[in-house]
């Protein structure tokens, strides 16, 4: 199964999503809801884009950029994407986006300590979580322990199938893609996940549960989380929060 998509921010500026959807290329988006640490840094169309979707049945995800360099500041930035994601739904993850040099600066350890300081506050929330870098950086700033616990969104153009070697269920193949209804060049992706499904099910990023989670095994620490395997590939989230 794969589903077809666009990430976008506000640098793509009015969009008409009526023709977007009309377009038959876009069966999700992923819309950036901010950067940085401050509630000023929210995406100035995030709103619109949300609400446009919805109106016209475009299933979302989210994603933050991060300036972050150590994770106390990760930490911050994850208590502000929360206050501006509060109160929506969800179908597909909300994603961490780590890209900046001067974060790569920090070496392996401690990118993948940023990113994990992150992507816990927002899991524990209630929140189906991802991490979304380059092939490059994936594999070489970020630890695979970090890259396997969490779902993985992979940026790699220029190539007709990525050769990212670890799990991931959504590939941004390019950033020069053309779709009705929308001023220039937008980013295209493919997922293979039916992220719908599991977070639904599951009652996660603002959905109440419709569906039927695994049931956790009793007084371990595993039992807050669900772990589900499809092809291969385990994607866990919060069960319960206490």
């Amino acid at each position: 199964m794969t589903k077809y998509g666009i990430d976008v921010s506000r640098h793509q500026g009015g969009i008409d999503w009526t023709k977007v959807k009309n377009s038959g290329k876009v069966d999700f988006a992923i819309l950036r809801a901010g950067y940085g640490k401050d509630i000023s840094q929210k995406d100035n169309k995030f709103e619109e884009y949300y609400a446009q979707c919805n109106a016209n049945q475009i299933p979302v995800g989210a994603y933050w950029y991060s300036y972050a360099m150590s994770p106390e500041e990760a930490r911050q930035e994850a208590e502000v994407f929360l206050q501006v994601i509060k109160g929506k739904q969800f179908a597909y993850p909300v994603y961490f986006d780590l890209e900046e040099p001067k974060q790569f600066a920090l070496g392996k350890a401690k990118c993948s300590t940023i990113a994990r300081a992150f992507l816990e506050i927002v899991e524990q929330a209630g929140y189906f979580v991802g991490l979304y870098m380059s092939k490059s950086h994936l594999e070489i700033y970020i630890t695979e322990e970090v890259r396997n616990r969490y779902a993985v969104w992979v940026a790699h153009y220029g190539v007709t199938k990525t050769s990212y070697s670890g799990q991931f269920g959504m590939w941004q193949k390019s950033d020069t893609g053309s779709v009705s209804g929308i001023s220039g060049n937008v980013d295209l992706d493919e997922c293979y996940q039916d992220y719908p499904a599991l977070i639904q099910n599951a009652g996660l990023n603002g959905f109440e549960k419709s569906g039927s989670a695994p049931e956790p095994e009793p007084n371990t620490e595993q039992a807050k989380y669900f772990s589900i395997s499809v092809d291969g590939k385990t994607y866990s989230g919060i069960l319960t929060q206490e």
